[in-house]
């Protein structure tokens, strides 16, 4: 949690960090643009510029509203932050919420192998970490639906088994999340989207306690 190097890297004292050789780069938009111009064949990105900002549209919800949602629910169910009739809301609002938008995944994936389309790529990264974090929640795609045949096929990938695989070991080794927080040793981000989701969903007391408490940082505010 004090890792020096790791939180000069990223300022936002989080995965992901990509570093290749002297170059260390962080946020996941920023690092997929890093793999396809360093390593365009076989390309992440369709060809058509139409499809390739479909492909980018897509990673923008995710990385946002998405990622945003099973972030909260960390928040109450793993760091503890909510109980009683504030934590039933929060989480009847996430499972509100990720429906809707696996309904609308399912919709783009109409006529579509992939999330890129014909072969697997950028939008299929950008959806996957997602999609198995909703599933270990209990808010999983429908079964036979086209999004849970899209993850079976996704999971069954070699590349994307090893990182779910390596999540698995993380997870065994994880210590108590809510004793971490009391302890003074981490204090979890709170920004752009996560911040809107918490406020908009009626965790405004969780801030204002997380405030008052020093739990919560914003950007650039030390760890």
């Amino acid at each position: 949690m004090r890792d020096d190097a790791f939180k000069r890297d990223n300022p936002r004292h989080e995965v992901p960090v990509l570093v290749d050789g002297d170059l260390h780069i962080f946020d996941s938009t920023v690092i997929l643009e890093y793999l396809e111009d360093k390593w365009p064949s076989p390309p992440l990105l369709p060809k058509e510029p139409a499809e390739r900002a479909r492909v980018r549209k897509l990673e923008d919800v995710m990385g946002t509203q998405y990622e945003a949602i099973n972030w909260g629910l960390l928040e109450i169910e793993g760091f503890k932050r909510a109980s009683g009739a504030l934590r039933d809301q929060l989480l009847a609002r996430a499972t509100e919420q990720t429906a809707r938008l696996q309904a609308s995944l399912e919709r783009a994936l109409e006529g579509r192998l992939w999330f890129k389309g014909p072969s697997f790529g950028w939008g299929d990264l950008a959806v996957v970490p997602h999609l198995n974090t909703s599933t270990t929640r209990g808010n999983a795609p429908k079964p036979g639906s086209r999004l849970a045949n899209w993850l079976q096929r996704a999971n069954e990938r070699p590349s994307v088994a090893a990182c779910v695989a390596a999540a698995r070991e993380v997870v065994k080794v994880m210590p108590d999340l809510s004793k971490l927080l009391a302890s003074g040793l981490l204090k979890r981000q709170y920004r752009d989207h996560r911040l809107e989701w918490m406020m908009k969903s009626g965790g405004l007391p969780i801030v204002l306690d997380g405030i008052d408490k020093g739990t919560i940082r914003f950007s650039n505010e030390p760890a």
